[in-house]
């Protein structure tokens, strides 16, 4: 079933990371001269520009997905005929009540599962396991408790030399923000510091595409908010990742993603593909905001209430 993709209220957005391209110009002038000028010669320009991947190349393409579980109940139709194509650098969120199929598709684009019908590209390659080029993060962080933060992020660069990996490390726990941390434990550490250094982790392998299964879910509502900011600024950082979330959470969806996938349940199917088109920073709030929400909220038969705080599916 083809998903329709839909423009609602907002403003075009912009260059997520305000990427401007100028050339370098010479601001020297040439030495006077008294003797006959010398032969003029071509000189070449070199830009000054900051490198952006292709985005016109999918970096995923789901077609015709579908996946059957078997049990001593009989079959369960977690997935059917689901079509996708995100590209590089977006980030996308899949939306749905429990029991659509949200996960089971991340599990599916992360190499996770393998009995299912269609065909999943990454890069225009079929994905036949998990591998570096996806980061997963979980709902809750899994780190390895006997293991410092430092220790947990380098964890899948054991294939690299001492100094490359220990530079890597830090880069990431920088970009986290847990320089201060970088030798404390999983146990020293609160709920959302646990998921930035499981995000450090998942990114230190330099992904294409980060894959997010509720990763704020467990938190409570002032963290979560302060999380979602702190993700779409480690988006940002990284020019030409995707990022796929799973999320019930209708604001969060909204305020992070550039495009939701809302999925049907049982079988889940693509039920309808939403272009947010909010600038950023972005609002979480306002007619463009409320107007898309109100919408979503409809797909699930809720009403929208212009005071109510935040919205959960």
């Amino acid at each position: 079933m083809s998903a329709t993709a839909i423009q609602l209220v907002g403003t075009e957005p912009s260059d997520r990371r305000g990427v401007t391209l100028e050339p370098e110009t010479s601001r020297s002038a040439a030495p006077a001269s008294t003797s006959a000028p010398a032969p003029k010669q071509t000189e070449s320009v070199t830009p000054t520009a900051v490198a952006v991947k292709d985005l016109s190349t999918p970096r995923l393409d789901l077609k015709d997905i579908t996946k059957i579980f078997h049990g001593e109940a009989g079959e369960v139709v977690a997935l059917q005929d689901v079509n996708l194509v995100v590209k590089p650098g977006e980030f996308i969120s899949l939306l749905g009540a429990s029991g659509c199929g949200k996960t089971t598709l991340l599990r599916i684009i992360g190499g996770l599962e393998k009995a299912y019908s269609g065909t999943a590209l990454l890069d225009g390659r079929p994905i036949k396991g998990p591998g570096r080029d996806r980061g997963f993060v979980f709902q809750d962080h899994r780190l390895l408790p006997w293991l410092t933060v430092e220790e947990n992020v380098g964890f899948g660069l054991a294939h690299l030399k001492k100094k490359e990996r220990a530079e890597i490390v830090q880069a990431h726990i920088k970009l986290v923000g847990l320089e201060a941390f970088s030798k404390s434990y999983p146990s020293q550490l609160s709920g959302g510091m646990a998921q930035r250094a499981s995000i450090a982790r998942a990114l230190a392998t330099d992904p294409e595409i980060l894959l997010l299964d509720e990763p704020l879910g467990a938190l409570d509502a002032l963290t979560r908010m302060y999380m979602q900011e702190e993700i779409e600024k480690i988006w940002q950082a990284k020019p030409g990742l995707t990022v796929i979330m799973v999320t019930h959470d209708v604001d969060e969806a909204l305020y992070l993603s550039d495009r939701i996938v809302v999925l049907s349940p049982r079988p889940g199917r693509i039920k309808r593909i939403v272009d947010v088109g909010i600038s950023r920073p972005r609002p979480r709030e306002g007619q463009g905001f409320n107007t898309i929400k109100k919408s979503l909220l409809a797909e699930f038969h809720l009403s929208h209430k212009e005071d109510d705080p935040e919205f959960t599916i």
